[in-house]
């Protein structure tokens, strides 16, 4: 992500659960939110892909991102968000099992601390937000 721009435009995220942390992607990378359903398992996949299910006739790889970051085990896993897969460089439909979904929400230019994140490519920055801290993770890291 390029460096935000003080006087730039609030940015529209969707804050979701993954173990013990908060996370986040742009409102704009997500097709829809679903609820996890029954997956077909792939032999030989890497470890990060649970699968793949049948959304609406398209075939969509389902990836756990706690394995992709290093996460501990842990949450319900109930729902996946659906990336849109025109806004990425992925060949086909992918989904992240994520423990649960919070919030729709704005975050200013301001309140991203892109600084502690320059060396890493799979977070565009940190949020801050009242008490926590919300990690803002790249789109493209899906690593499918």
């Amino acid at each position: 992500m390029a460096a935000m721009e003080a006087d730039a435009e609030p940015t529209k995220v969707l804050e979701f659960g993954l173990g013990d942390g908060t996370y986040c992607l742009d409102i704009g990378v997500i097709d829809e939110i679903v609820d996890a359903g029954e997956l077909t398992r792939i032999p030989n996949s890497p470890a990060h892909v649970e699968g793949v299910m049948d959304l609406r006739g398209r075939t969509t790889t389902i990836v756990d991102p706690k394995t992709l970051f290093g996460i501990d085990e842990g949450g319900s896993r109930d729902r996946i968000v659906v990336l849109d897969a025109d806004c990425l460089d992925e060949s086909g439909t992918i989904g992240w099992m994520v423990d649960e979904v919070f919030q729709v929400r704005d975050v200013a230019p301001e309140d991203v601390d892109e600084g502690t994140t320059a060396d890493d490519d799979g977070v565009n920055g940190i949020v801050k937000s009242d008490d926590r801290f919300v990690v803002w993770i790249a789109p493209d890291v899906t690593g499918s």
